[in-house]
């Protein structure tokens, strides 16, 4: 019985060299099964499939010991290979599109007459700045650790404080306000075990949800089958633009900062058709006085965990989102449902 394909067939199917294999192999990357009797490697489909994400993620640039910690499971499925490389080149193409638009701009300073270098160097920092927001994000909050008993871990009503306090409420609530037809696509960004998501799928709409937790996404596809589930996040989504009719998210966004989320709502208008929506139910407040207002009440209830929780996330400022969504061509709804969960819906005009 064969044991699977020897290096040189394996070297010869993915259009690389020996060599090349028994580098990632030295680095940790691969691990073939060896013939006890010869010592000769021999490498299963799996083996090819981890291989072949090596190959593409080197292709694209992605540095060995990034793509060791991408790999860092032995165990990842086939769909899990897919996803990482999609993910990935999804990224380093609105990279190069970042790049392009950048590029297109210093063209447009050089026709005129005057030309001032600090113009360029403006262009050049703004193109860096983008490059470093949308790699710098984090996972502080070990989503992949809370992934199995997440759902049974919220709590919707008790504690001194409940951030999950009108959790089905703004579910329902976004789910009820997004206008979709049979065929629609709807995407959920954040989607974590996909609550949000699934609301969408007795209704005949695709749902495709994104989330940077690959253990998130694995729970979600085992309660929800039908939803097409992609690794990424807000600010890189693994999504063509101009393909899908509306862009959900709930308890998610404010993960980001505010310069963040101002970037992760361009990606959303940038995958968003023609008249699409985007909803959003999330920790907010109205505006910076509301926020000031509501933690002075929990100073004077001394309820410092309270405090603790609002400061080590990213609250919404819901006026900057609202001003943001309105300024490019957005017809915008809002409400506050609790003193830190708010609302916002808006429908692209045009």
């Amino acid at each position: 019985m064969r044991l699977g394909m020897q290096i040189k067939e394996v070297a010869e199917r993915l259009n690389t060299t020996a060599r090349t294999i028994r580098f990632y192999e030295e680095k940790g990357l691969i691990t073939p099964k060896k013939d006890t009797v010869n010592d000769y490697r021999y490498f299963s489909e799996k083996d090819l499939v981890r291989l072949s994400t090596i190959l593409a993620l080197r292709e694209v640039g992605v540095r060995v010991d990034e793509i060791k910690e991408l790999l860092d499971h032995p165990t990842i499925s086939i769909p899990e290979y897919l996803n990482i490389q999609r993910s990935v080149l999804y990224e380093k193409w609105i990279e190069m599109r970042d790049m392009i638009e950048t590029i297109d701009d210093m063209v447009k300073e050089t026709t005129s007459d005057s030309v001032l270098p600090e113009n360029f160097y403006d262009l050049a920092h703004h193109l860096s700045n983008l490059k470093r927001i949308r790699k710098s994000w984090k996972d502080r909050w070990n989503f992949d650790g809370q992934a199995t008993h997440y759902d049974e871990n919220i709590k919707r009503q008790g504690h001194r404080f409940n951030v999950h306090e009108g959790y089905d409420t703004v579910l329902e609530k976004i789910k009820n306000k997004i206008n979709l037809n049979l065929g629609d696509t709807c995407l959920d960004i954040g989607i974590g075990t996909g609550n949000l998501g699934a609301k969408f799928l007795p209704l005949g709409v695709k749902v495709i949800g994104v989330d940077q937790s690959e253990k998130m996404l694995i729970t979600c596809k085992e309660k929800h089958p039908e939803i097409e589930t992609r690794k990424g996040h807000f600010l890189a989504l693994p999504i063509l633009d101009h393909s899908v009719e509306a862009v959900v998210s709930s308890y998610a966004l404010h993960h980001l900062p505010d310069d963040q989320k101002l970037i992760a709502l361009e990606e959303m208008t940038r995958v968003l058709k023609s008249g699409g929506q985007i909803c959003i139910g999330d920790l907010m407040f109205k505006n910076q006085l509301h926020r000031e207002q509501v933690l002075s009440s929990f100073r004077e209830a001394e309820n410092q965990l309270a405090i603790d929780c609002i400061e080590d996330e990213f609250y919404a400022d819901q006026s900057l989102l609202v001003e943001w969504l309105s300024y490019h061509g957005f017809q915008v709804e809002k409400q506050q449902i609790n003193d830190i969960l708010g609302f916002v819906y808006a429908r692209l005009i045009n």
